[in-house]
């Protein structure tokens, strides 16, 4: 699981390194990265109430890209600060929380309890899996083992939503979530539960 995490984090560097060196001769600053991926997503939570799924899809990329790009800034130009770190896993947590609950508002308007349910257990399970790295990193274990950390959960989520002119597509999409998010939270237990003495 460690050596998946560092795969994760060389791929992330490398995807927004050219960007990073060019946003490090201008004025911008990692927070303000952190708001406009959130106005993104906020744009995309409304695309996707408006069914303009495709766009939607499209866009969570987009907003994902600059989810990287924060935190690259932060540590490229040694502006990362606590604040920084605290602002963008909240605004991450509540960009993911819109996501789906545009999703949900899109499966409750047309009448469908059974999609409503799976939504409610991949918001549920995707929050799970983030706070059980909050927790573990309140009591000094870096938790960033898993298989189906936010990342993964963006591209799984941007397929649903660009193939879900197909049947069903964003419904396996959001199944797939649960399952792996399931699945990174009893990693992360079993994680914590070895590296720490009671």
């Amino acid at each position: 699981m460690a050596e998946l995490s560092e795969v994760r984090r060389a791929l992330s560097n490398y995807l927004s390194r050219p960007v990073v060196k060019l946003l490090d001769l201008v004025p911008v600053s990692p927070n303000f990265l952190s708001w406009f991926g959130f106005v993104l997503t906020s744009g995309t939570a409304v695309l996707i109430v408006t069914n303009h799924l495709f766009a939607a899809g499209f866009m969570v990329l987009v907003a994902g890209f600059f989810d990287l790009l924060d935190g690259a800034l932060a540590r490229h130009a040694n502006k990362a600060t606590r604040f920084g770190a605290v602002l963008d896993a909240t605004l991450d947590r509540i960009s993911e929380s819109l996501l789906l609950l545009a999703i949900l508002f899109v499966y409750a308007r047309g009448n469908t309890a059974a999609e409503v349910v799976i939504v409610g257990f991949a918001l549920v399970s995707s929050l799970m899996v983030s706070y059980m790295r909050a927790r573990a990193e309140a009591i000094g274990v870096d938790c960033r083992v898993g298989l189906f950390t936010r990342a993964e959960r963006v591209v799984v989520l941007a397929l649903g939503l660009l193939l879900s002119q197909f049947n069903f597509a964003l419904t396996i999409a959001l199944c797939i979530i649960i399952v792996f998010s399931v699945v990174t939270i009893l990693q992360r237990v079993i994680y914590i539960r070895r590296h720490v003495k009671d």
